[in-house]
């Protein structure tokens, strides 16, 4: 079987209107980097795309009559939690988790415009 390097045995699938606005707040939140684009539904949005964060995939599409738009959570392990919290919040993001120790490391969450939730979480800082 041919897999691409990209690819994890578990990746989470984002369906969300309009994956355009999807796809700047990822590559501007998380540095994103596009590794697919399929633009293959009939009014040319986005069918099927794949981006890497920190060496993790995520795929997503754009929602339509035959694919709702759903919610996902993802759990990000971050080299600085608060920078990226705070580039979430600039970004249109509602906190609902501010950055702070807790006792599996320095963790803080946010909520996209989409409903998706964003764990962001730091292990290293755990007290063991």
């Amino acid at each position: 079987m041919n897999i691409p390097d990209h690819y994890q045995p578990i990746m989470p699938y984002l369906v969300v209107e309009n994956a355009e606005a999807v796809i700047v707040f990822i590559t501007t939140v998380f540095d994103a980097e596009e590794k697919l684009r399929v633009n293959h539904n009939d009014d040319g949005s986005l069918m099927h795309g794949e981006y890497s964060i920190n060496g993790g995939t995520i795929m997503l599409g754009e929602s339509s009559t035959e694919w709702k738009p759903f919610p996902c959570a993802m759990y990000l392990v971050v080299e600085n939690v608060d920078a990226l919290y705070e580039k979430g919040i600039a970004n249109g993001a509602k906190g609902n988790q501010e950055p702070g120790e807790r006792g599996y490391g320095r963790s803080a969450g946010f909520l996209d415009a989409w409903g998706n939730q964003w764990w962001l979480n730091n292990p290293e800082t755990r007290e063991e």
